[in-house]
């Protein structure tokens, strides 16, 4: 096999790995009949693509996130209550009122990417717990040993507790486009002729 030959295959290796290219594709350059391979290709193509998300434990506590199922586009923020003065390891959210959770984690989160911290279902839906901020934004500057917080607000009448090591949140990792921002002097035709005609509140409800 020519250099050449072997460089194009690591690219197309690379390309597979993240999701690029198919297997099909990598193995028709390489001159691989895949027909009896297919089912097994096509099981294999369920993988999602994934970047590295470089959590640190900032405290010995802490949990590492992770997905609970395979099709997850959320993983689940545990929470990190150190002792209080009766040695529990509890908070105490009133009702109508937020409090700071730790998480006792830092996260190295590629360049281009963020990741948005969103209320859990469940907990939204039996006990109207929820994100003050949401969804929350961790940027990829946000960078260890910048510790994650996650802000709760109870909306119901009731005062919840939140214990060590309990799921509060999940995380979904977003990429990101930053737009170019610039300032004009006139509005242009284009503009004003793409105007609904209404201003905010204007679609209404029905």
């Amino acid at each position: 096999m020519t250099t050449e030959k072997l460089a194009e295959f690591q690219c197309f290796l690379q390309m597979y790995d993240k999701g690029i290219v198919s297997a099909e594709t990598v193995l028709e350059k390489m001159g691989v009949k895949y027909a009896n391979e297919l089912p097994k290709i096509k099981k294999e193509e369920k993988r999602w693509i994934r970047e590295q998300l470089k959590f640190k434990k900032l405290h010995k506590d802490a949990i590492i996130p992770k997905y609970q199922t395979e099709g997850a586009s959320g993983f689940d923020f545990h929470a990190l209550v150190e002792g209080n003065d009766d040695l529990t390891r509890k908070v105490i959210v009133d009702p109508k009122d937020q409090v700071i959770i730790r998480t006792g984690l830092a996260c190295s989160i590629p360049y281009g990417y963020e990741i948005q911290v969103r209320p859990k279902s469940g907990l939204s839906f039996k006990h109207k717990l929820t994100i003050t901020n949401t969804p929350g934004t961790i940027d990829s500057d946000y960078t260890p040993p910048n510790e994650i917080k996650i802000i709760i607000y109870n909306l119901g009448d009731w005062p919840y507790v939140i214990e060590n090591g309990q799921r509060i949140a999940q995380g979904v990792f977003c990429p990101v486009i930053q737009a170019n921002i610039v300032e004009i002097e006139e509005i242009s035709d284009e503009d004003v002729n793409r105007n609904r005609g209404g201003g905010f509140g204007s679609t209404g409800i029905k």
